[in-house]
């Protein structure tokens, strides 16, 4: 008989017109590596809000069975008393606060006089050694990179007595070899005997740490699938995520690119808007065609992000030099809003923190853009918002019963929907799309890529970054690579491939 440190019986959870789950079950086994994949929405996060108890016991039905005994946790304290530790996708660290602080907050080390600093800093490098940390505890958060955080956020469990991790797309922001890394430390931590729960739309990485794999599809579970061989390839999951097979992960495009220049930008230039002496975007000049998708590859911190930030009305950056010219013209955008009405998006990486207003319906986050067309004489005009932004929920399929659902309440993948929904009703011209497919599934994915072919048939621009390659080498006519601030190379996509783009970045930082 399988010894279970968890059982979920027929959970139910409910929001005001949607069944989030729908009696669904799940078994783990102590100190085994358990993953929960599905399509965005599908109920995975929402489960394991409920085992955590953020959603408390009476705002759902079901049993948790948790080391034997029936759990009915009221809080997320009550959860972590009992060894179970979860770990969001949106980091809950305080930039501003050292390492050290940031892993005992609200569990602090107390002396006579108050918090025990000494005690407080020895116990945090004690577990930060434990996954491979080496940065003084005192360190501020905002001063080391996703990956570490990321570090900083399991080091933080451990100091919490973990037995059950729960990580929710724990790779989603980091790099090849930061997601590697991390998944071996969960490896390493299954020989110690913890057990943890990942939940991932990253198929090849689950395949590579998951003992087993329960697939949660419409808020019910599907099915659970032995992996412990390591034989389950990314198909299979795939079949049963969206109960079919998908053929080819990218869409078909008839390639019409026009002689005609949508954007270039010469010789452009960037300094950091604190360390004002340090250049993260050195000399870069790139152009990208109409009806053209054009892509950026590099490692975290080569300056993709600020690169296109600060072409966007200077959103980044400080002492901005260059030149820019969209559709022929030369454009001087000092505001987001001047860069808006020049024609030119920008499809920020952080949906939730830039992109969108959480609070706020559908409607009102798909024209906000472009207030100006659903106004007349200073008075938005509902029933244009309304109708513009039903336009845009069936264009996209995007999942809700209605665009006054705040965006807030939607998945991932939907939410991503929103924020594309905005620049096309803003009818720009030219699109950057800065990693338009994180943390969404599979079959959003290729929505969000006919989205992007569809586009470029229009004539439109599109300038797209992303972390992975493979997206990349499939959607893309042409890709740059940058690194270190410095484009280090051009090469179309067709001559293009994984190794040549690593040798790029690798020959580049030795020079």
């Amino acid at each position: 008989m399988a010894d279970n440190i968890l059982v979920m019986k027929n959970i139910t959870k409910e929001f005001p017109g949607v069944k989030a789950l729908d009696n669904v079950n799940l078994e783990v086994e102590r100190g085994e590596i358990h993953a929960l994949v599905g399509e965005n929405g599908a109920g995975k996060s929402t489960l394991m809000n409920v085992l955590s108890g953020i959603y408390p016991y009476g705002t759902y039905t079901g049993d948790i069975i948790y080391n034997g005994e029936t759990c009915q946790f009221k809080t997320l304290n009550d959860s972590e008393q009992k060894g179970i530790v979860i770990i969001h996708q949106e980091l809950a660290l305080i930039p501003e606060l050292s390492i050290g602080e940031n892993m005992f907050l609200g569990n602090e080390r107390k002396g006579k006089f108050g918090i025990n600093w000494d005690e407080t800093y020895h116990e945090a490098e004690q577990h930060m050694k434990q996954v491979g940390l080496k940065d003084d505890a005192t360190t501020l958060i905002k001063d080391i990179g996703t990956g570490k955080q990321q570090l900083v956020e399991i080091a933080k469990a451990l100091s919490k007595n973990v037995k059950l991790l729960i990580l929710d797309e724990p790779t989603s922001s980091l790099n090849e070899e930061d997601s590697k890394m991390l998944l071996d430390l969960l490896l390493s931590f299954k020989k110690q005997g913890m057990t943890s729960i990942i939940i991932s739309h990253k198929l090849n990485e689950i395949a590579y740490v998951a003992d087993k794999i329960t697939v949660v599809r419409d808020g019910s579970t599907i099915e659970t699938i032995d992996n412990t061989a390591r034989q389950v390839d990314e198909d299979r999951i795939i079949r049963g995520m969206v109960g079919r097979e998908i053929s080819d992960r990218y869409p078909a495009r008839e390639h019409h690119i026009s002689s005609e220049v949508g954007m270039e930008v010469k010789h452009w230039n960037v300094f950091h808007p604190v360390y004002i002496e340090k250049k993260v975007v050195d000399d870069v000049s790139f152009n990208v065609h109409k009806g053209e998708i054009v892509g950026f590859s590099g490692l975290q911190g080569a300056g993709r992000t600020e690169l296109a930030m600060s072409i966007f009305g200077g959103s980044y950056g400080t002492n901005i030099s260059g030149e820019l010219f969209i559709n022929g013209k030369p454009a001087k955008l000092r505001s987001e809003r001047a860069a808006i009405e020049a024609g030119l998006a920008y499809v920020t990486e952080d949906r939730k923190g830039n992109g969108l207003v959480l609070d706020k319906s559908i409607a009102m986050n798909t024209t906000m853009a472009r207030m100006d067309k659903i106004c007349s004489h200073g008075v938005i005009d509902v029933d244009k918002e309304n109708a513009a932004a039903e336009e845009y929920r069936q264009k996209l399929n995007t999942k809700t019963p209605t665009v006054q659902q705040l965006v807030g309440n939607l998945s991932g993948g939907n939410q991503q929907k929103v924020l594309l929904a905005k620049w096309m009703f803003a009818d720009s011209d030219v699109l950057i799309l800065d990693e338009p497919t994180r943390g969404i599934d599979v079959g959003a994915k290729y929505e969000i890529y006919c989205i992007m072919n569809d586009l470029v048939a229009q004539g439109k621009s599109v300038v797209m970054i992303s972390s992975e390659m493979p997206e990349l080498l499939g959607m893309c006519d042409r890709i740059y690579v940058m690194n270190e601030g410095h484009m280090v190379a051009e090469m179309p996509a067709a001559e293009a491939t994984q190794e040549k783009i690593m040798a790029a970045i690798l020959k580049s930082g030795k020079e």
